[in-house]
């Protein structure tokens, strides 16, 4: 079965990524809890690479951020909706979600749904 995924990009302060490490794993909880397949969150260790448009090129961190890249699984687009529509009325979500009090820039977030090609 070819999955659907749901990818995202952003800067996040390096003296921010313990409390971006605590939301995320709450986020974890209640995406899974609500029926994702599988949720990933992955800090840039080697984005010095050669060729193409490397992601904080794309994304262009200030000094003093890093890139992290997350992505969640689902079943299908359909399941993805179903689910997220679960994860926005989830009041715990509203809770973390304070854009005054985010460890990130919400607006320099890149996010995007994608259908899976080929899967190995």
């Amino acid at each position: 079965m070819a999955h659907y995924i749901d990818g995202f990009v952003l800067p996040v302060p390096k003296k921010n990524i313990a409390a971006y490490v605590r939301l995320a794993k709450k986020a974890s909880k209640i995406w899974r809890e609500h029926g994702a397949l599988e949720y990933r969150e992955c800090v840039g260790d080697d984005l010095a690479v050669k060729f193409g448009v490397t992601f904080p090129k794309a994304i262009q961190p200030k000094p003093g951020e890093t890139v992290v890249f997350a992505y969640i699984v689902y079943k299908s687009r359909a399941h993805r909706d179903q689910v997220n529509a679960k994860v926005m009325k989830d009041p715990r979500i509203s809770k973390m979600c304070d854009p005054k009090n985010m460890p990130f820039d919400c607006a320099r977030m890149i996010y995007g749904g994608f259908k899976t090609l080929v899967a190995a």
